[in-house]
């Protein structure tokens, strides 16, 4: 019989199946973040204080800068030319009914926000929406951009211009 004490094993911790974990935790948080919809154009919303529109709803963003050049969902159009951006529309309705937001830069020329407008009425987009910044009540703090829904009236898309 053998009675000597019987040398214990330390107990071990294995990090890393943790470690492994924890870089996938990384890289998901890394791709979520970049799939965020950032404008490629530099702009300044004006003010409004209203409730935001749900974010999970499919729709059109075009934005327009202070130069009065359009982007639409992000892709810079290149020009502040009313065809291209009929044409991108168009292209992205694809015969579907989808919401349009606009977020024009607040210096940004009236008539390229009239013509995006204009272009929708053409195009028979029936939801619009006008994206503003929130009112800020503290000094120094940075505004969020917050959707506003502008209701549009049932009237028949006005007719090309030639």
């Amino acid at each position: 019989m053998n009675l000597r004490p019987r040398r214990r094993e330390e107990p071990e911790l294995n990090l890393v199946p943790m470690i492994d974990v924890v870089l996938v935790l990384l890289i998901f948080f890394m791709l979520a973040t970049s799939l965020r919809h950032e404008a490629q154009l530099d702009i300044r919303l004006p003010d409004a204080s209203a409730p935001p529109l749900p974010g999970d709803v499919a729709q059109l963003d075009v934005d327009i800068d202070a130069n009065g050049r359009y982007a639409l969902n992000g892709h810079d159009l290149g020009l502040d030319d009313a065809a291209v951006l009929r044409e991108a529309l168009r292209t992205a309705l694809a015969g579907r009914e989808l919401p349009l937001t606009v977020r024009a830069d607040g210096r940004a020329p009236h008539q390229a926000v009239v013509t995006v407008l204009d272009i929708a009425g053409q195009l028979g987009i029936r939801q619009l929406g006008i994206a503003t910044m929130s009112a800020v009540s503290a000094p120094g703090a940075v505004p969020t951009p917050t959707p506003v829904s502008t209701p549009v009236p049932d009237v028949p898309p006005s007719e090309p211009r030639s």
